[in-house]
């Protein structure tokens, strides 16, 4: 079983994890700015589920096989670079903005569930953190995969409770923007190319 002192190091390590700058914040604020509280909280929800996801790669040693093979690395990389650049393109073209941005409140929160899991499991780093992250707070012994199974878990609690915050606090931005919709163009420019911007940056996403 995980030691208390070993967890409180851990907690104290994922908090500054979470809070540092990265695609997984960059996407919520995107999203939530763009649709609104709703829309940003469900991504959050979204991401922290890819994590649990991520958890289980780990555990079942597929991780270790993509850290291994250079072309699996590369498929997965691109694949979500492509996605991301996908979703960023497809706002920036609506030729109504306003109503892109009205739109992705209703169509249900399972799209924007199934694009938030995808985001995140396409980042191959993400994968990689998991390997080499966990196991550093990990006792050996018979329970390691349980142990790996609950620091991830914990640390999915912990984003998705930080990533929530962030979005409430982006989604008073759409509501400033319904009020004015003239700035909406400005708004569906900046989100869609946040979302290529993430997009390019993990394409070009080294393994170490």
């Amino acid at each position: 079983m995980i030691e208390l002192h070993t967890f409180v190091l851990f907690l104290a390590a994922a908090i500054v994890v979470i809070a540092a700058p990265g695609p997984d914040i960059l996407y919520v604020l995107s999203r939530a700015v763009s649709g609104g509280r709703r829309i940003g909280s469900i991504s959050a929800v979204a991401i922290a589920f890819g994590e649990v996801l991520h958890t289980l790669l780990a555990v079942l040693g597929l991780a270790a096989l993509l850290q291994a093979s250079t072309k699996a690395f590369l498929v997965v990389k691109l694949l979500g670079a492509l996605y991301l650049i996908y979703l960023g393109i497809r706002l920036i073209r609506e030729p109504n903005h306003l109503g892109a941005l009205r739109t992705a409140i209703n169509p249900g929160g399972w799209r924007v569930f199934r694009e938030g899991v995808l985001t995140n499991l396409f980042n191959p780093k993400a994968i990689l953190f998991y390997i080499t992250f966990l196991p550093q707070f990990v006792k050996p012994g018979e329970h390691a995969q349980f142990q790996l199974v609950m620091l991830g878990l914990t640390f999915a609690i912990l984003d998705v409770l930080f990533l929530s915050v962030l979005a409430l606090a982006a989604g008073r931005v759409h509501i400033w923007l319904t009020r004015k919709p003239e700035n909406a163009k400005r708004v569906s420019l900046a989100t869609g190319s946040l979302l290529i911007g993430l997009g390019v940056e993990l394409a070009f996403a080294q393994k170490n």
